[in-house]
């Protein structure tokens, strides 16, 4: 290692070490506050989060990428690991919420979303938008972090993509959404028919993916020092699997005390605040509003929006992701191109119309909703997925 770089690797620890410890005061600072521990527990975990997403590249956009593209499953066979750790203890933790799980009633606040074809539309809507903007909405919050060009842009067309789905809700709601049927596989087969259900259909999916491995590559020499271990632990990309059963785990954590898993809510709730504020939006949103309202990612109108779990995770997501880029030298501002910032606001549109529509993104909907036994979950992955294979294929066609 050269001079230059052990210098700008010294700088990126000390900047990394001042964030956590930014990080750390401002959850002592809101543990301190009445009524305050909620908002710490999201900070900190949500720190938590960013660093594994950003350490181990968890994006889902990028790996199912990777299979489609280079036959790589490593990285879709993270996301069944995470599906698979989370649907074990989210089963767990649901039977304390609802120890018999009867037709009619749903865990509180759990992702279970009614099935119908605006549900397909939303996941193929979202899943365009994770191919034109490049990542889906979790990674351009951990992307926020590493200073990326086209995450702010995208995030920006997410609002206004939120917004647009205010407006279409309501005629979707009338149409389908209404009458759709809110299919949760507990209510037919008891809490451990839908585990061991689900566990198998993804041993399938494990075993289907695992034929796509790439050729086992020559092992790294073992570290012979404990700073050496810790360097490739800062520097180092995680390890696939590792990475998709710590984002199960920490889905797991979230709902013992908070709600289940979501990235967009705040995201939402600020979109709606503003839209209301100009008139753009209609005064009542069905379905969704009001005492028998959809779990999920809703949008409520909230007085402090900045002072609410979900803005505290996103928060902290951003900050622990930033501090692992700066540990790890990626950290890399850049000033947007004209490409980026329109592939950003147009890709996400798409998310943001897709995200509000399905009621969640891909962790909202796709993996907290699937852990929970939710059809939906099921049902908005498959869509995305499918949108991604569709839409890298017109994408390779064209160059």
């Amino acid at each position: 290692m050269t001079t230059s770089s052990l210098s700008l690797s010294r700088t990126g620890l000390v900047a990394a070490t001042a964030t956590l410890l930014l990080i750390a005061a401002g959850v002592h600072l809101l543990g301190e506050r009445s009524g305050g521990r909620a908002l710490a527990f999201a900070l900190g975990l949500g720190a938590v989060l960013g660093v594994v997403l950003q350490r181990s590249r968890f994006c889902f956009y990028c790996h199912a990428r990777d299979y489609f593209e280079g036959g790589d499953a490593r990285g879709l066979l993270a996301i069944v690991a995470a599906l698979a750790v989370g649907t074990v203890g989210m089963h767990v933790v649901m039977t304390g919420w609802l120890p018999v799980p009867q037709p009619g009633r749903l865990p509180p606040d759990a992702h279970i979303g009614p099935v119908s074809w605006a549900l397909v539309l939303a996941g193929l809507a979202f899943g365009a938008g994770m191919v034109v903007s490049g990542s889906c909405i979790s990674a351009h919050w951990y992307r926020l972090g590493e200073g990326s060009p086209t995450a702010p842009f995208a995030l920006l067309g997410a609002a206004g993509g939120f917004l647009l789905g205010f407006n279409s809700w309501n005629w979707l709601y009338s149409a389908t959404v209404a009458s759709a049927p809110v299919v949760w596989l507990p209510h037919h087969l008891g809490y451990a028919g839908s585990a061991v259900l689900q566990l198998a259909l993804l041993g399938v999916l494990s075993a289907v993916l695992w034929r796509r491995l790439p050729t086992a590559e020559t092992p790294a020499p073992a570290p012979r020092s404990f700073a050496a271990a810790l360097r490739g632990l800062l520097q180092g990309r995680w390890a696939y699997g590792w990475g998709g059963i710590a984002v199960g785990a920490i889905a797991v954590i979230v709902v013992l005390r908070l709600r289940p898993l979501g990235v967009t809510a705040a995201l939402g709730s600020a979109a709606r605040d503003l839209g209301n504020a100009q008139g753009l939006l209609p005064q009542r949103l069905d379905g969704l509003d009001g005492l028998d309202g959809f779990g999920g990612c809703v949008t409520a109108v909230v007085e402090s929006l900045w002072q609410t779990p979900n803005a505290l995770l996103v928060g902290g997501i951003v900050a622990g992701a930033l501090a692992a880029a700066l540990a790890s030298g990626q950290f890399k501002p850049a000033w947007p191109k004209p490409g980026q910032i329109a592939r950003g606001l147009g890709g996400g549109v798409l998310l943001g119309w897709g995200a509000m529509t399905g009621l969640g993104c891909t962790v909202g909907n796709l993996l907290s909703g699937t852990m929970a036994g939710a059809l939906s979950g099921w049902v908005f992955g498959a869509s995305v997925l499918f949108a991604v294979w569709a839409g890298l294929r017109v994408l390779n066609r064209g160059r």
